[in-house]
């Protein structure tokens, strides 16, 4: 579990990175007619991708720690932007109420991004070890696209219902679910073929593959 890996650092850098950049734009709301969602949308299934490729190559204990580390991330940025938004603003600055818009976070919506995050991810990770396991490493694609049918309807499900139920009809919290899903999922279904080749690149290059037989899936432990 010692070895140094050339790409583990950077596959990592790119999830958390995925992660923040499509919480800021989820402040935005696109309607392209047959979808309506935000634009954290466009990017945010990119994250699930390289946390597949994580588990995959490298396994659920490295991709738990990385999964963590982008908790914390996302955390930070967070209070960060709330801090910042509720400190006075200079004289002559004022382009507080943009601010407040854009990145003025409320506590609400906050709490189901992490919730969504932590339990959609870990979600993910867990269903695309154990089926590894079951399917003897064949068939990656089963993996990655049933991972992720997994972990986004927990990411879609928790997240809409904690940061809206009360606020929306529930009958567009339906649609607004729904949406996110498909496309999600429509998107790793599309990335699929690359993410074939980025794993067998990954495989070679760092010479891993690894199954997780005997590792403890508690999101909790280290070990």
């Amino acid at each position: 579990m010692n070895k140094n890996f050339k790409y583990l650092n950077v596959i990592s850098v790119f999830f958390v990175s995925v992660l923040l950049i499509s919480n800021v734009a989820s402040t935005k709301i696109i309607d392209l007619k047959w979808f309506v969602f935000d634009g954290g949308t466009l990017l945010f299934p990119l994250s699930y991708i390289f946390g597949d490729v994580l588990t995959e190559v490298y396994g659920y204990k490295r991709s738990r720690s990385v999964i963590w580390l982008g908790f914390f991330m996302a955390l930070m940025m967070s209070i960060i932007f709330i801090v910042v938004g509720k400190l006075p603003a200079a004289s002559g600055w004022d382009n507080q109420s943009a601010y407040d818009v854009i990145l003025g976070l409320t506590p609400r919506i906050v709490c189901a991004s992490l919730i969504a995050y932590f339990f959609g991810e870990f979600s993910n990770s867990f269903v695309l070890a154990k089926m590894k396991i079951i399917t003897r490493g064949r068939w990656l694609w089963t993996r990655t696209i049933g991972s992720t049918l997994v972990g986004e309807l927990v990411d879609s499900v928790i997240f809409i219902i904690i940061a809206f139920f009360g606020i929306l009809p529930n009958s567009l919290l339906v649609t607004l679910i729904i949406s996110n899903y498909l496309f999600k999922t429509g998107v790793e279904i599309l990335f699929t073929p690359i993410t074939y080749k980025v794993v067998k690149f990954l495989k070679k290059e760092e010479r891993e593959d690894y199954y997780d037989r005997d590792t403890n899936f508690n999101p909790f432990v280290n070990h």
